[in-house]
């Protein structure tokens, strides 16, 4: 059906549009006073707007590219609630590599229609719950992996934004002795440790080597091991100013790469566990019948790669290990970044130097 003139919420009303209802979604056309004219897609939210909250604030980008295509909203519709998702008013979201390999175009075709809203990890308040959703209520504070599978179809509407909608599954109560912050730093970085570490087989009394032990992955890997795992070795790899980080963390043996060679060293390792891409030199340090758990770069064997699944059971199982202190969030010391610098998380993001992960808090 089509219709023309008629009002859109967000859209200033000396703005005429022309716009076409489909599939639950709003094509429009703004027609400027100066002739300009700008199209774009917007949920349709009229009748669910004043259920879900209307409008919100949020990030999203239009076309795919660079920083350059992030643009600031003051009115997007808030996502729709299905009957097994939450409402979740964010308190922080974390950024990810999958946010910006999926804004740079990396994976357009399994992609879900522009604009979209980034964001994967998020921590906040439950404001809504659906009606099939049991085990949660309004007003609890819950994070989680929005997406459940990261590189198919991801939610068009994201965790940077005021709002998000979550399946409940793919959430757990934030643990007791985390703020927002904190707690959003770890869903996808947790989930991802601790897959890799499941389908590797690893267990007590292995070994372990991390490449990138103080990434916001690595981080994790490293307390997960000793703490949930019980590794009987861990070494790692950094540059020189994070060694002390690791040492923190619990490595056995901490390798700086700018004056190390770690493929030369006379190690050997139950698993290699590789969140830099260098897949190549690690299966030269893994010990047969080992493995070699590669998230970015060539594969080779015995290495395999695997995209994590979201899944508010790990984090309900890591839980305990939080709120007692043993496995502790790292979030990178130039955060966190306020709402209004995301560009600026971002380019940081992007220059693969972070430690640990880049937090976006608070949204207000």
């Amino acid at each position: 059906m089509e219709a023309t003139a008629f009002a859109i919420a967000g859209i200033p009303p000396l703005i005429q549009t022309k716009t076409r209802l489909s599939n639950g979604r709003l094509t429009f056309r703004k027609i400027k006073n100066k002739g300009r004219h700008e199209s774009g897609i917007l949920t349709y939210a009229s009748a669910s707007a004043s259920a879900s909250g209307g409008m919100q604030k949020a990030w999203l980008y239009k076309e795919y590219g660079g920083v350059d295509v992030l643009q600031f909203e003051e009115e997007v519709a808030v996502p729709e609630l299905t009957p097994d998702q939450l409402l979740i008013k964010v308190g922080a979201a974390a950024l990810n590599p999958v946010d910006f390999k999926r804004r740079q175009g990396k994976f357009k075709a399994t992609d879900s229609p522009l604009p979209t809203v980034p964001g994967y990890d998020v921590a906040g308040t439950v404001v809504k719950v659906g009606s099939r959703v049991q085990g949660f209520k309004e007003g609890d504070q819950v994070y989680g992996n929005i997406n459940e599978k990261a590189l198919e179809f991801p939610k068009q509407y994201g965790s940077v934004a005021e709002y998000t909608a979550v399946e409940a599954k793919l959430v757990a109560l934030k643990p007791k002795n985390l703020d927002f912050a904190q707690a959003a730093s770890l869903p996808l970085a947790i989930e991802t440790a601790h897959e890799g570490l499941e389908r590797a087989g690893f267990g007590p009394g292995k070994s372990i080597l991390v490449l990138g032990g103080a990434g916001g992955v690595g981080s994790l890997v490293i307390q997960a091991t000793r703490q949930v795992f019980g590794a009987s070795f861990i070494a790692a790899t950094s540059s020189t100013g994070k060694l002390e980080i690791m040492k923190s963390l619990g490595v056995d043996a901490a390798i700086d790469y700018t004056k190390q060679n770690f493929e030369e060293l006379p190690e050997k390792y139950d698993v290699v566990y590789d969140a830099v891409g260098q897949c190549d030199k690690a299966v030269k340090v893994v010990k047969e019948g080992g493995s070699v758990v590669v998230l970015t770069g060539a594969v080779v064997p015995p290495g395999f790669r695997f995209v994590v699944t979201s899944n508010g059971s790990v984090l309900s199982k890591m839980n305990p290990y939080v709120e007692s202190g043993k496995v502790k969030p790292v979030i990178d010391p130039k955060g966190p970044f306020p709402f209004s610098q995301l560009v600026e998380a971002f380019s940081h993001l992007e220059t693969c130097r972070a430690t640990g992960k880049v937090v976006i808090s608070p949204i207000p």
